[in-house]
């Protein structure tokens, strides 16, 4: 007997043929149907017993949670709800599992409680089918990049410079607790470490990016970055995992194309591939939606906004635009904005982006040319002096989606701009090097990895699309 998945039976649907098949029972009621789950599928496959020929010592280990090997004939199904089911020849318990302590019973748990059980969690539905759409994405993201001709790069996680300049930085050290070396000033001294200087977990791979794109063209990171942001909001992690390509002779424009080409294919990959964990996801959210207050439910669907997303063209706004769009518009006006647009220079928020997205062009946005004051300083100076060549790509229910930018490549104007930032040039000595030995025009963008499955899956809490959520005070698993 050829031993099989439930996702292939339940897709081949080959009645009459001998099984077996491994899983974790879900639910066993009447002391004959097992409902089965091994977590290739959001479904289950019904296993029928002959209670009266299984030993009662089988039958009282079949709870929720066991581990189990069923041997069996395909058929089809006489109840509602599944074409088929297993007629049980033969059942090995693998595992056995407490009823009465396993944290995972079939009802209703909060979030939070699954959380705190972030071991067990993906056996259940709704993170067994997040989990599935998260590996998926994770592929096609790869596959984009590798068959347009981008080399994978692994960039450093242990780095002595911080690439967004916020300084939100987990230091990295093997001095013993209150055993540092100081120097005559009293300060740590960092020369006597590990690495001969300061060092911290890295919070972009994009700098070492740019090094090797100058080399080899077309290059992308997608690793893990961190951050120590001490923020227990629904949309911060203290470690998270990043995608960043690096195109040389790249400008703003192909950087655009780029962005739009690449959310729009591994979306609808994710349309095409995890259609089931889809529409369980879109009726989960559907519900959830149901018990919002009126005004604060979603116009659109799950699944309705991912197509929003992949049949739609960007539309391309500047900063400038915006701002003129969200100055006059009613919420402004009618001060219902909680952050009001008064005046060119602001930061967008949340609340803007959506706007612009949701109400005023009804598509996703690009947003470029930002004020050069509220941008990281390795993006390209315009003729203007006052914007930089910055652009967000910004999505429905949730604001940015990506940031990215051409990169400056002109020496001069780079280490001016350093220097009013008070960015250490010899820190990043290597960085500007790239600006004198063969410079060119080059771009990339920065697109969080969470954030994307979390607009996937249309979880609210981003702690929640993640295996092993680090947040302030949780290290937990």
């Amino acid at each position: 007997m050829t031993q099989i998945n439930v996702a292939e039976i339940l897709a081949k649907g080959k009645v009459l043929q001998e099984i077996t098949i491994n899983g974790w029972v879900r639910t066993f009621r009447s002391n004959r149907f097992i409902a089965l789950n091994d977590g290739s599928t959001i479904h289950n496959i019904q296993c029928v017993i002959d209670f009266e020929n299984t030993p009662e010592e089988i039958l009282k280990r079949i709870t929720t949670g066991a581990a189990i090997c069923v041997k069996g004939i395909l058929a089809e199904s006489q109840g509602k709800g599944q074409s088929v089911e297993i007629q049980v020849a033969e059942i090995e318990i693998l595992g056995d599992s407490n009823a009465d302590e396993y944290p995972i019973q079939p009802k209703k748990h909060s979030f939070e409680f699954l959380r705190e059980n972030a071991h067990l969690r993906v056996r259940t539905n709704t993170f067994s089918a997040v989990m599935r759409v998260r590996s998926k994405l994770s592929f096609a993201v790869h596959k984009y990049f590798q068959e347009n001709g981008f080399n994978y790069v692994n960039t450093p996680i242990v780095t002595g410079s911080d690439a967004e300049g916020a300084g939100e930085m987990f230091r990295v050290t093997s001095f013993e607790d209150n055993k540092a070396p100081v120097t005559e000033e009293g300060k740590i001294d960092y020369s006597k470490d590990f690495f001969g200087k300061e060092t911290n977990l890295t919070v972009s791979g994009q700098l070492e990016a740019e090094t090797y794109a100058m080399g080899l063209g077309k290059v992308y990171t997608f690793g893990p970055t961190f951050r120590a942001e001490n923020s227990n909001t629904t949309r911060h992690l203290a470690e998270f995992w990043m995608i960043e390509p690096e195109v040389a002779f790249m400008d703003l424009d192909g950087n655009m194309d780029l962005a739009e080409d690449f959310i729009k294919n591994v979306l609808g990959d994710v349309l095409e591939n995890c259609k089931d964990d889809l529409e369980f996801l879109d009726q989960r959210l559907s519900q959830e939606e149901k018990s919002k207050p009126q005004a604060e439910r979603s116009e659109m669907g799950l699944i309705e906004k991912l197509k929003f997303v992949t049949e739609n063209n960007f539309k391309r706004v500047s900063y400038t635009e915006a701002i003129d769009i969200l100055r006059n518009s009613k919420p402004n006006k009618k001060k219902k904005f909680q952050y009001l647009i008064n005046e060119w220079g602001a930061d967008l928020q949340s609340e803007h982006e959506r706007y612009l997205v949701e109400k005023h062009f009804k598509c996703p946005v690009i947003l470029f040319d930002y004020p050069a004051n509220i941008k990281a300083f390795y993006m390209r100076l315009n003729e203007d002096g006052k914007t930089v060549r910055a652009m967000d790509v910004l999505f429905p229910g949730i604001g940015e989606m990506v940031g990215g930018a051409q990169r400056e490549e002109r020496y001069d104007v780079l280490l001016e701009k350093m220097k009013a930032m008070n960015i250490d040039e010899k820190e990043l000595w290597w960085y500007l090097d790239l600006r004198k030995f063969g410079t060119a025009v080059h771009a990339g963008f920065g697109l969080g990895f969470e954030r994307l499955v979390q607009f996937t899956t249309g979880m609210a809490n981003i702690r929640d699309v993640i295996p092993f959520p680090r947040t302030p005070q949780n290290a937990e698993f």
